[in-house]
C-alpha cells in the first residue's frame, strides 16, 4: 500500500517546536526565584501515582500542608531514596518534566563524569571492554545529580519550606519502615551480584522482609541536606564523606561534587493527536524516540487500519517502526552540552514519513538493512523508578530518576548511608558494543569529563488546550519510551480505560539483536499469538522486567490515577 504524503495542514498540526538547550545554573548560582503565587483549585484534588505507599503518605503530608506538586514530587524523591533504595536515590541523577501555571519546564539532575574519567577508562589493554567494571564497584559510579534537582526545582516553583518537604524522609530513615517482601527478594538478588565486590551487605545485611529497617547515616544527612540545602551535599559534610569514600578506590573527588551543575532545558514539545506533547530533550533518547514512534505510527496509519492491538500485525508493524528508532539513537544522540543533536531534523515530518515509507509491512526488514536515517554525522539498567504528580491547581510533575541497576554499583559512601549509581555504565563504553541493555552506541556517547550519559528516560505531560491531560513515565532501561508509547496508543488510539492500559501486555524490539522481540510474564506472549508472531520470522525472547508505568489521566475535572501492577506502585487522590 502507498503511504499518503502529509498535506501543509497535516506537517503544521505536528510540527516541532522548541528545540534549544537553554544554559546550565549552578545549584549555588542561580539567583532565588519567587514562590509560585497561590491559585485556584481547579481539580477536584491532588493526586499521585508512585512506587510504593510511604512515598504516596509522605505526597499526603505535604498537600495537607498547603504543598503544590513540585512540593510532593520532592517529597516523593526524598522518600523513596529511603524506603525503596533498589532505585530510589539521593546517589543517582534523572530528569525531571513540570507544567506549572501553564507553561512547561524541564530540569535535567543526570548524573555526570567524573573530572578524572577517560574514554578508555573500561578496556583492557587490547581495546577490549573489561567486563563488569562499569557496572559494579567505585569505577562505576558517576557524579550525582539528585539533591541539585530537587533544591533546583523546589526553590524555583515549590511553596512550601525546604525543611518542610524532607520531614517525611527524615522520619522514615530515623525512625524505619517496613521492609516488603519484594524489596527483601531484590536486596537477596543484590546480595548475591555484588558479593566480595562492594561493601553492600554491610550496610543492607539485615533488610529483611517484615523487619522494621531504619538507617540512622542516612537520616543524619538527610538532616544537614534539610538544614543547609544542596550546599551540605555538593560543598559540606556529606561532600567531604562521599569524597573520603572514593578516595583511593573510584574517581569522584570533592571537586566534582562542588562543579556539578543541575541544568534547565528547554523540553521537547510536539503536536500530536489533538494533544501537546511535553518530554524529555537530550541527553535523553527516550523524548525524541517517543516522537518519533507517535509520528511514525501516525503515518502509518493505513497499514494498522482493522489491525488489533497486539495481534502478530500489530506486534510486527511496531517492530518495524522500533526498529528506525533505535538505529537513530544509537547513532546520533548523546550530551547536547558537549554535542550538536539534531533534534530538528530527527523529528522532522518529512523524515519521519520517508522513514515510516521504509517500512515492510508484511515481514520483518533485513536489519542490517536498517541504517541510521541522517547519513554519518560525528555524533541503562532497567531499574529505574517514576513517579507521576498532578496537583488540585492543575500544575503536574512528571519525574524520572535513577542509579541504574538495582542498588546501583552497589557501593553505599561511608558513614552516609547513600547507595552510589553505576550510570557510567550508559556511556558507550567502546562504539559498537552493547551496554547492558544490549543497546550500542557512537561517539556521541563516549566517555567525556562532566559529560552526561545519554538516557532512555521519558517523563512525559499531554496537555489539551493548555490544561493537563495525561503525566506518564516509567523504568525500564531501553524499554522506557517503548513502553510509554504503547500505554499512550492503548489510551488514544483504542480509547482503553488508563488502568487497562496500564495493564494491557506490554512487548519491545530495539534493532539489536536481529527481529527478536521481547515479551514480559505478566502478559505473557504464548499460545497461538507466539506461533504467528515466530511465524512473520521473530524470535520470541523473555524478559523479566517491562516497566512500572506510574500515570494520572484528567477526566474533566477529576485526576485518575493508575500504578502498574507489575510493581508495588500505589494512587493515592488527596481532596
Amino acid at each position: 500500500m502507498k503511504l499518503i504524503e502529509r498535506s501543509k495542514l497535516a506537517a503544521s498540526a505536528f510540527a516541532f517546536v522548541s528545540l534549544a538547550s537553554v544554559s546550565a545554573s549552578f545549584i549555588e548560582s542561580t539567583p532565588a526565584v519567587a514562590k509560585v503565587p497561590q491559585q485556584p483549585a481547579i481539580l477536584t484534588g491532588s493526586a499521585v501515582a508512585v512506587a510504593d505507599k510511604y512515598a504516596a503518605d509522605a505526597a499526603e503530608q505535604v498537600f495537607k500542608e498547603g504543598g503544590n506538586a513540585v512540593d510532593a514530587a520532592v517529597a516523593i524523591a526524598f522518600t523513596l531514596a529511603v524506603t525503596y533504595p533498589e532505585a530510589g536515590n539521593i546517589g543517582g541523577g534523572g530528569f525531571m518534566t513540570l507544567y506549572v501555571n501553564g507553561k512547561p519546564y524541564f530540569i535535567d539532575y543526570r548524573e555526570r563524569a567524573p573530572l578524572a574519567a577517560t574514554r578508555n577508562m573500561y578496556l583492557d589493554d587490547q581495546g577490549n571492554v573489561i567486563a563488569g567494571k562499569s557496572l559494579y564497584g567505585y569505577d562505576a559510579v558517576g557524579v550525582p545529580g539528585t539533591v541539585a534537582g530537587m533544591w533546583e526545582a523546589q526553590r524555583r516553583f515549590g511553596k512550601l519550606k525546604w525543611k518542610q518537604v524532607l520531614a517525611p524522609a527524615i522520619h522514615y530513615a530515623r525512625d524505619g519502615f517496613e521492609v516488603s517482601d519484594q524489596l527483601a527478594q531484590r536486596r537477596d538478588a543484590a546480595s548475591k551480584e555484588f558479593a566480595g565486590k562492594t561493601n553492600f551487605d554491610q550496610y543492607f545485611g539485615g533488610m529483611n522482609e517484615g523487619v522494621n529497617f531504619k538507617q540512622p547515616q542516612l537520616a543524619s544527612v538527610l538532616t544537614r541536606i534539610a538544614n543547609d540545602g544542596a550546599k551540605d551535599f555538593y560543598n559540606g559534610k556529606t561532600a567531604d564523606l562521599i569524597a573520603a569514600s572514593m578516595r583511593g578506590h573510584g574517581l569522584i573527588t570533592k571537586q566534582d561534587l562542588q562543579q556539578y551543575k543541575a541544568v534547565w532545558r528547554q523540553p521537547i514539545e510536539a503536536n500530536w493527536n489533538g494533544y501537546r506533547i511535553i518530554t524529555a530533550p537530550p541527553p535523553s533518547s527516550g523524548g525524541i524516540g517517543l516522537v518519533q514512534l507517535l509520528k511514525m505510527k501516525a503515518d502509518l496509519a493505513p497499514y494498522f487500519k482493522d489491525v488489533s492491538l497486539n495481534s502478530a500485525q500489530y506486534v510486527h508493524l511496531i517492530a518495524e517502526i522500533e526498529k528506525r528508532v533505535f538505529a537513530d539513537r544509537a547513532q546520533y544522540l548523546g550530551d547536547p552540552d558537549f554535542y550538536k543533536v539534531p533534534i530538528a531534523q530527527l523529528t522532522d515530518d518529512a523524515y519521519i514519513a520517508k522513514r515510516a515509507a521504509e517500512v515492510n509491512e508484511n515481514t520483518p526488514s533485513d536489519t542490517k538493512s536498517v541504517q541510521p536515517g541522517l547519513g554519518t554525522l560525528m555524533p541503562e539498567k532497567a531499574e529505574t523508578t517514576h513517579f507521576s504528580v498532578v496537583d488540585k491547581w492543575g500544575n503536574a510533575v512528571s519525574n524520572t530518576y535513577t542509579i541504574n541497576g538495582y542498588f546501583g554499583s552497589g557501593v553505599v559512601a561511608d558513614g552516609t548511608g547513600i547507595v552510589l549509581n553505576d550510570e557510567m555504565d550508559d556511556f558507550s563504553a567502546k562504539p559498537g558494543v552493547p551496554n547492558m541493555f544490549g543497546v550500542v552506541g557512537s561517539d556521541a556517547n563516549a566517555i567525556e569529563p562532566k559529560k552526561r550519559p545519554l538516557s532512555s528516560m521519558t517523563p512525559t505531560i499531554l496537555t489539551k488546550d493548555g490544561k493537563v491531560s495525561l503525566v506518564i513515565g516509567t523504568p525500564g532501561g531501553s524499554r522506557i519510551f517503548t513502553s510509554i508509547f504503547q500505554v499512550v496508543n492503548n489510551i488514544y488510539d483504542f480509547h482503553m480505560p488508563l488502568k487497562d492500559a496500564v495493564a494491557a501486555m506490554r512487548f519491545h524490539h530495539q534493532l539489536l539483536p536481529p527481529n527478536t522481540i521481547f515479551w514480559e510474564p505478566y502478559q505473557p506472549v504464548d499460545g497461538e499469538l507466539a506461533k504467528a508472531i515466530e511465524a512473520k520470522g521473530y524470535v520470541l525472547k523473555g524478559q523479566n522486567f517491562s516497566g512500572d508505568i506510574q500515570a494520572i489521566k484528567i477526566d474533566g475535572d477529576t485526576p485518575l490515577p493508575a500504578a502498574d501492577p507489575r510493581g508495588r506502585g500505589v494512587t493515592r487522590v488527596v481532596q
